[in-house]
């Protein structure tokens, strides 16, 4: 059983991750709107990753007999300079949820909710590929800085990125 304040966590992380969908929606708006649909693909591939992180808080919840409540979403930014401003964005973006993963990885210890721990591990896990990911294609895009065939090859890159869902957990 989930205890009332890990499941208030669960619920404001589960708002965290539709969220982040809802934030690599807008990226990916820009990059339509700046001809460059390998990268405007690539944000949207992110944010169905995003929509089943926030499942899995969700699902979880539900199935330790806790009580989802969806929370409000803020709008997030859409209006951007640069495919780098774009990317610093994400990046600082992964960064915060990392951190908000590691505190709820830390309550859980606390609690000693072992299933929860072990949901979590899979986010801590999660989380270094998604920082590394958004990390390695700021530095590709700060090398190509204004060679505008460079950003074309990465928008070539970038669109051929799929999405897989991850396995849910029972």
């Amino acid at each position: 059983m989930l205890s009332k304040k890990l499941q208030d966590a669960f619920n404001e992380q589960m708002k965290n991750e539709f969220y982040s969908a809802y934030l690599y929606m807008a990226m990916a708006g820009y990059f339509q709107s700046e001809d460059l649909p390998g990268f405007a693909s690539w944000m949207r591939v992110q944010a169905l990753e995003e929509m089943t992180h926030g499942e899995r808080f969700f699902n979880f919840t539900c199935n330790t007999g806790g009580r989802t409540n969806l929370l409000p979403i803020e709008g997030p930014p859409n209006d951007f300079k640069s495919a780098i401003e774009v990317f610093d964005q994400g990046l600082a973006h992964e960064k915060f949820v990392t951190s908000r993963i590691g505190n709820l990885m830390d309550m859980a210890i606390q609690e000693r909710d072992h299933a929860a721990q072990i949901v979590l591990q899979w986010f801590v896990t999660e989380q270094v590929e998604e920082e590394a990911s958004f990390s390695l294609i700021l530095k590709k895009l700060k090398r190509v800085e204004g060679d505008g065939r460079g950003l074309l090859l990465l928008d070539q890159e970038l669109g051929q990125r799929v999405f897989v869902p991850p396995a849910q957990p029972v």
